[in-house]
Order: C-alpha cells, then sequence, then structure tokens
C-alpha cells in the first residue's frame, strides 16, 4: 500500500528534489498554523485605527478583506497543487512562468518574510512595554527571538504542538471576551444595545471609505499564504495547503468579525477614538467592562501570541524559503542543508533569527517603516502569483475552468493591484529599491553560471506537465 509519505515523497521526485524535510504535519496541523499566523485576535492591537479609518464599521472591513484576498488563496490553492513543494510562490511563478520571473516572485515575498517576523517582535516588545515600563524594549525583542529559535530549531513537529498550544490560548481569551462583550450588552453597559450599525451603517458608508477600508483589510489577512511554505512537509496530499489556506481564511474572518462587531456595540455614539485612546482603544472596551486585571490579561495575551506565537509561524515560513530557494542555487547553497536529527532547516532558521536581531534591534519603535515594505513585499509576489495561475493553467494547459483559471485570478490581481497601487510612497520607493537589490543578485548568480538559469530552473516544467498529475 502507498503511504501519504510515500505518495508526497513521490511528488518531489517529479521535480527533481528528494524528501528531506519531515512530512509530519496534518492538513489541521497546516489549518492551526495558518490561524497562528494570521492571529484570530490580530484586531485587537488595531481596532481604534480601523474603527476611525471605517467610521465605526470594523466588522465591514473585515467581511471586505475575506471577500477581497478568497481570491488570493484560490490562486494559491490552484498552483500548490500543480507544484507541491516548499518555494510557496518562487516555485510556483519560476515553474509556471519563468525561472527569473519566479526568482523576483521569491525575492519580493522575501522581503514580507524577512521583515514579518522583526514587524512581529517590535510589535509585542511595545505591547509588554505598556505592562512593564521599566524594562527596555530591545531586551523584549531579544528575549523573544530566542524562545522562538529553540521552537523551530527542534523541529516542525514541536513548532506543531507550540502551535496549537497558542491557538488554544487564543480562542480561549476570544470566548472570555465575547461572554463578557454578550452580557455587558445584555446589561446595557455605557449604553450598549445589539445593533447592525457596525456591519453596515448607510449614513456614513462612501465609495472612498470602501477604498480605505480594502487597503486595510487585504493586508490585515496576511500570513495565510505562508502555509503553502510547508508543503514538504505536509502528508495530506497535494491538495492539502489549498484546503488549509481556504478553510484558514475563512475561520479567522469569522473571528475578526464576531470580535470587532461585539466591540464597536460596546461603545454606542462614538465615531471616532482619540489620539490618546487610538492605540489602546479595544483594551480599553476591556477594561470598560470588566476591571483592569482583565485588560492587563489581554494586554499580555496579545504580546504573547503576537511576540511567540505569530513570530514562531513567520519564522519558520521564512527559513523554508530560504531553503528552497537556496535549494535551487538561487541563494547560498548553505542555507539549504537539512540537519539529519531534526529534519528542519536549522542554518537557515538561524540566519533568520540573525537578521531578525538586526533589524529588530535597528527598527524598534518604527512600526510604519517596516509595516509599508512588508506590505511591498507581500502585493507584489501575490501579483506574480494570480499572473502564474492564467499562464499556467488557462494559457499553457488550456483549461476550460473559466472561473478558478481566468475570472478568480484576474480579480485577484485587479484587488490586489488597487492596494498596490494606491500603497504609501514610501513602500514603493523602499520596495523598488529592494527589487534592484535583487537584480543584482540575480545578474551575480547568471554570471556565476548557476543558480536561476541552471538545474531546476531550465526545466521549469517536469512531469507536473502530465495530464493526470493535476487531477
Amino acid at each position: 500500500m502507498t503511504t501519504q509519505q510515500d505518495a508526497g515523497s513521490s511528488d518531489l521526485a517529479e521535480f527533481g528534489y528528494k524528501q528531506e524535510l519531515d512530512r509530519t504535519l496534518s492538513t489541521t496541523d497546516l489549518i492551526v498554523y495558518g490561524l497562528v499566523f494570521m492571529v484570530p485576535i490580530a484586531p485587537w492591537a488595531i481596532f481604534g485605527v480601523v474603527f476611525n479609518a471605517s467610521s465605526g464599521m470594523v466588522p465591514l472591513v473585515y467581511i471586505i478583506g475575506l471577500v477581497a484576498m478568497i481570491f488570493t488563496a484560490l490562486s494559491y490553492a490552484q498552483m500548490s497543487k500543480a507544484f507541491p513543494i516548499a518555494g510557496s510562490v518562487y516555485s510556483y511563478v519560476g515553474r509556471a512562468l519563468h525561472p527569473v520571473l519566479g526568482f523576483f516572485a521569491g525575492w519580493t515575498i522575501l522581503l514580507d518574510y524577512l521583515l514579518v517576523p522583526t514587524l512581529l517582535y517590535v510589535f509585542a516588545a511595545e505591547s509588554m512595554s505598556g505592562i512593564f515600563p521599566g524594562v527596555p524594549k530591545p531586551l523584549w525583542i531579544i528575549v523573544f527571538l530566542i524562545v522562538n529559535t529553540a521552537v523551530n530549531y527542534i523541529g516542525i513537529s514541536f513548532t506543531a504542538v507550540v502551535n496549537r498550544l497558542f491557538l488554544a490560548a487564543e480562542l480561549i481569551f476570544v470566548v472570555i471576551f465575547v461572554i463578557m462583550a454578550i452580557v455587558a450588552i445584555n446589561r446595557g453597559t455605557n449604553g450598549a444595545v445589539f445593533t447592525t450599525t457596525p456591519l453596515f451603517n448607510a449614513a456614513l458608508f462612501t465609495p472612498q471609505l470602501a477604498a480605505a477600508a480594502l487597503s486595510i483589510a487585504v493586508l490585515s489577512f496576511l500570513g495565510f499564504d505562508g502555509i503553502a511554505t510547508l508543503s514538504e512537509e505536509a502528508k495530506g496530499g497535494r491538495r492539502s495547503a489549498g484546503i488549509a489556506m481556504i478553510t484558514g481564511l475563512v475561520l479567522v474572518a469569522v473571528f475578526f468579525v464576531t470580535q470587532t462587531w461585539l466591540a464597536a456595540m460596546l461603545v454606542p455614539g462614538t465615531t471616532e477614538f482619540s489620539d490618546t485612546q487610538v492605540n489602546n482603544a479595544f483594551f480599553g472596551i476591556v477594561g470598560s467592562i470588566s476591571g483592569s486585571a482583565w485588560m492587563v490579561a489581554f494586554l499580555a495575551m496579545n504580546a504573547l501570541a503576537v511576540g511567540i506565537a505569530n513570530a514562531v509561524a513567520a519564522q519558520s515560513a521564512t527559513s523554508r524559503l530560504l531553503f528552497s530557494m537556496s535549494r535551487d542555487g538561487r541563494l547560498p547553497r548553505f542555507l539549504a542543508h537539512i540537519d539529519p536529527k531534526s529534519k528542519a532547516p536549522r542554518r537557515a532558521i538561524l540566519v533568520v533569527a540573525g537578521l531578525t536581531l538586526v533589524l529588530g534591534l535597528v527598527f524598534v519603535g518604527q512600526i510604519d517603516i517596516i509595516s509599508t515594505l512588508v506590505n511591498f513585499g507581500a502585493l507584489t509576489s501575490f501579483l506574480l502569483l494570480h499572473v502564474s495561475v492564467i499562464g499556467y493553467y488557462a494559457v499553457k494547459r488550456r483549461s476550460k475552468n473559466i472561473f478558478l483559471h481566468w475570472i478568480s485570478p484576474v480579480l485577484g490581481f485587479l484587488i490586489i493591484g488597487f492596494v498596490l497601487w494606491n500603497a504609501d510612497a514610501s513602500a514603493k520607493i523602499g520596495g523598488l529599491i529592494w527589487l534592484g537589490l535583487g537584480a543584482l543578485v540575480l545578474l551575480y548568480y547568471v554570471r556565476k553560471g548557476t543558480g536561476v538559469l541552471s538545474e531546476h530552473a531550465a526545466d521549469p516544467f517536469t512531469v507536473a506537465e502530465q495530464e493526470g498529475s493535476l487531477q
């Protein structure tokens, strides 16, 4: 009998690779990983900002975001089915379109994946400084980094256990908040009443507000794509990663909408938070209905979820991307080493930790700068992802599935393109500088005669071209 492990190894052999990573993750593990990466309690930290930008219609923002990002999730699902390997969008674009475009897709998503852990540590340090003001923020960055690197260094099975524990903790806090909020609304605390106004307020809704909400919403769901980097460690078959991405995206949207709807109902009559309230608006709401002790508990949970759980997931995705690009000769070969005992890319994990430490200490307190660069990297790679679906399925394979291989990727491309076009100017400038640096790296490997134009890259369509391989 052929096991899922054997089937996965056979899939890799089709693309010229051998099974080196530990193929132990179930589809449920992938869903848990995606939820942890997207953070079910993510709206806590930005509730005030989103509330002000959306005239109080925060849950509507997340509904718009789900609709917008589902097209990108569908494109990821299609490409992960065709190419079930660890490189995510780097592998998809390189094999579906051209190796050089694949390199740039990997290079742009690398900007996202390298800076996301940094952003998370800076966020967590800010939260912890609110609880322990006497402790320097850089010290928190170092503490979180050491913990997360140790978790990933041990191996993917241990990482999966940690993911489950933290997800359980986050969901317990979600349930606690839902119960407290419903009780407070029932009691009419601060004049709260059950209403659908936060979902849609016709008096305040405008097309301009919807456009602004779209930008916020799309960026709130970044992280589900990291599931694709674990394809070589999944044991659920070719469709496993795609199922996990779409399921995780829908589930986290339900959590986002539920929490923000209840929170918005607890501040009736409020149209905008003041500058002193905006950054801790959600926690202020918790304190107003339950007391300061619960507010501190929620702050601590937020810091741990971001600084450990979310950052562990981000570091894991980044190390797998480095492993995949290095294995193909796009980056230094030593990063492709897999530890024979842990079956983890330990060298890549340590390099990510080192880079994150330097970036975290440099950018501590500069959340806006990091965020803009993260956004550019993710959105640019998503554009190339949608093009790869059309190029591979619609053009090359002449697929008759008009919705999945034409309509969906075109809509996804237009939505992501709109958000990227309206991104902050500094994000575009920083992103273009990063692309320029990538061009120099590409030129180096081309002149060296290895990497992007050799080995697997020279023949991006392998056995997966066969009609039966995608069924």
